[in-house]
């Protein structure tokens, strides 16, 4: 009942605002499980996505997302409790992972569909990045739950990182047929079949998408970006106080070749 109210609060207006198209709804079955394996552009996807689909979808959703301060954050916190999202503290390593894992078999258990982005966290950059092995194979492959690839398109636009206004503009999900990986049935923890599984539904993802694939995990990318930036800035300051420096000696030369001039 409160995810269909929540629907009404804030699909219809985000239906309205910015008109998302949406194709292969008919891809999504009618009844049963199945996992909505996703790519990551924006925050905002956790909202597009269940607002197009008439069957309520639950995510894995950071547990900073239920804990943030503020008013932003008391409403996003409002809207994941609203919709259903699992709060997952992903700073708890492996068992962290697991209770993810477990938390997804638990929603396809109840014939229900499970979201999941495998890339384990949003794109810096718009490009497709290798997804994480772990979560999404495993969960498919101790179900038996058909995966859907999801592709969200032009999302990150809306609302790039830092800015708190969004962009009106007409973002798009494209669904892909589902998957099946009945084939490695039992094969659940073989690191080889999950890294197999992993890959294929990311090569649909990006057919979907059009995304460029990075084979790095987006975690290192971000770390990396990270590095070079605070490496920029280091080399910035430096050639900045470089400059002061200069200017102050060449101010000094000048007013001591004025003195002996006088």
């Amino acid at each position: 009942m409160i995810y269909g109210a929540m629907k009404v609060v804030i699909g219809g207006p985000l239906k309205v605002a910015f008109r998302p198209w949406v194709e292969g709804i008919e891809n999504i079955p009618a009844d049963g499980p199945a996992i909505l394996a996703s790519n990551h552009l924006s925050f905002s996807d956790s909202f597009f996505l269940p607002t197009m689909l008439d069957r309520k979808v639950t995510f894995i959703a950071k547990a900073e997302y239920f804990t943030t301060p503020g008013v932003k954050g008391r409403m996003t916190a409002a809207f994941f409790k609203g919709v259903g999202q699992l709060p997952v503290d992903r700073s708890g390593g492996r068992g962290a992972g697991e209770a993810a894992i477990r938390s997804g078999i638990e929603v396809l258990e109840r014939g229900e569909l499970f979201g999941i982005y495998p890339e384990g966290t949003r794109s810096p950059d718009g490009r497709l990045y290798r997804g994480k092995p772990g979560g999404l194979a495993r969960v498919a492959l101790a179900t038996g739950a058909p995966v859907i690839p999801v592709a969200m398109i032009d999302t990150e636009k809306i609302q790039p990182p830092g800015q708190v206004r969004p962009k009106l503009m007409r973002p798009g999900i494209r669904i892909g047929k589902p998957l099946n990986f009945r084939r490695y049935e039992g094969m659940d923890h073989d690191r080889f079949v999950l890294r197999a599984v992993t890959d294929e539904v990311m090569y649909e993802i990006m057919k979907l998408s059009g995304q460029e694939y990075v084979d790095v995990y987006a975690t290192v990318a971000k770390r990396q970006m990270a590095e070079d930036a605070k490496k920029r800035a280091e080399e910035e300051k430096a050639i900045a106080k470089a400059e002061k420096a200069a200017a102050k000696a060449a101010t000094a030369r000048e007013q001591d070749d004025s003195g002996r001039a006088a």
